[in-house]
């Protein structure tokens, strides 16, 4: 890095957005028998956005990107709020392949963490995913930071998603030991939690770290955060919680939440925590899908919700509402877009404003 990294932070994702990094539906493979449903879902998000702030919109090819304009104007997306940007890309999961924005506190100049992507350590096709970031640096002109860690023999990149840590913009990180730690869908080879706390230290500026355990059943990242536990201020985390005993998600989201209950923030006090009910369960062709509220995308003024036609859907929406009070919380039917096991905050990806 260019600069002296304590002078970097990553803004929290409350914190005012220039922009929204997304990426328009292509990979069918993703949503057998539903694809066709996809499209509608995406588009439905787009026209909320749009109404208030700019889209970068990632497109496979010119011929898409006409067609793809005419639909949103159809549904009527603010289309000057839309900037359409011609990219292959693999898969619509931006949260993860996508930029981490950073920010310079001396001089307010923008630069972004270009991770190594490799599709959560379980998909072989991620070539063109990995290039987003290249891409983005190059269209917005700032400087691409490689992060890397310093082996006797070279030196390497290192794999990481956004979906894999959430951030309070002021030095406390949350990350779970299933996604980072496990020798499942490992990501870095021999990285330990000290390896990690450091990695974030230096590129973050981050000096607080909370290691819940896991993540959620169908969930194929293997642990992701932002399917558990989110920060929606310095100080408040939200967390899933589960009521049914007999639930596979019960224990491990009781664990959760009691490690979550004994830390503190960066400066050692303890944090307010909102319990989130989780959803009943959602089965689609025979398979458990990681269906939770917590995949929500917080934006300049509104915080869109997924929500899945079951029963906690409305007791969770009113949970939002109360707590987002200067933000309006608009409900987005994500029971088909699961199916892809990623929801609202998996497909986004905030770039700050300066």
């Amino acid at each position: 890095m260019s600069k002296k990294i304590d002078e970097f932070r990553m803004p929290a994702e409350w914190e005012p957005q220039k922009s929204v990094w997304m990426s328009w539906p292509h990979n069918k493979n993703d949503w057998p028998g539903l694809f066709e449903n996809i499209p509608n879902v995406v588009g439905n998000i787009i026209k909320y956005l749009t109404k208030h702030q700019r889209i970068d919109l990632l497109v496979n090819n010119n011929k898409n990107i006409n067609t793809i304009k005419k639909y949103l104007k159809e549904i009527d997306c603010n289309i000057s709020n839309i900037k359409f940007h011609k990219l292959k890309t693999d898969r619509l999961w931006l949260r993860d392949s996508g930029p981490i924005f950073l920010v310079n506190k001396k001089n307010r100049k923008k630069s972004m963490l270009n991770f190594k992507f490799n599709a959560w350590s379980k998909y072989k096709n991620f070539k063109n995913d990995d290039k987003i970031n290249n891409y983005i640096s190059r269209y917005l002109n700032i400087e691409s930071i490689l992060p890397r860690r310093i082996s006797s023999k070279k030196i390497k990149r290192v794999v990481m998603e956004g979906g894999a840590f959430d951030n309070n913009g002021s030095g406390s990180i949350l990350l779970t030991r299933e996604c980072l730690l496990s020798r499942k869908q490992e990501r870095n080879k021999g990285f330990k939690k000290i390896d990690y706390e450091n990695l974030f230290s230096k590129y973050l500026n981050a000096k607080n770290f909370i290691w819940l355990n896991k993540g959620i059943v169908g969930d194929d990242t293997h642990g992701h955060i932002d399917d558990i536990a989110r920060f929606v201020s310095k100080n408040t985390i939200m967390i899933a919680a589960e009521k049914n005993r007999s639930d596979k998600n019960y224990k491990a989201l009781k664990e959760n939440l009691k490690i979550l209950r004994k830390s503190s923030d960066e400066n050692g006090k303890k944090f307010k925590i909102i319990k989130i009910p989780m959803p009943s369960p959602v089965v689609i062709e025979k398979t458990r899908v990681p269906a939770s509220y917590l995949n929500f995308f917080i934006s300049n003024k509104i915080v869109l919700l997924p929500v899945f036609n079951v029963k906690e859907d409305k007791k969770v929406l009113n949970i939002f509402r109360k707590f987002f009070t200067s933000r309006k919380v608009i409900a987005i039917n994500c029971s088909d877009l699961i199916w892809g096991f990623g929801a609202i905050h998996c497909m986004t990806q905030q770039e700050p404003k300066i």
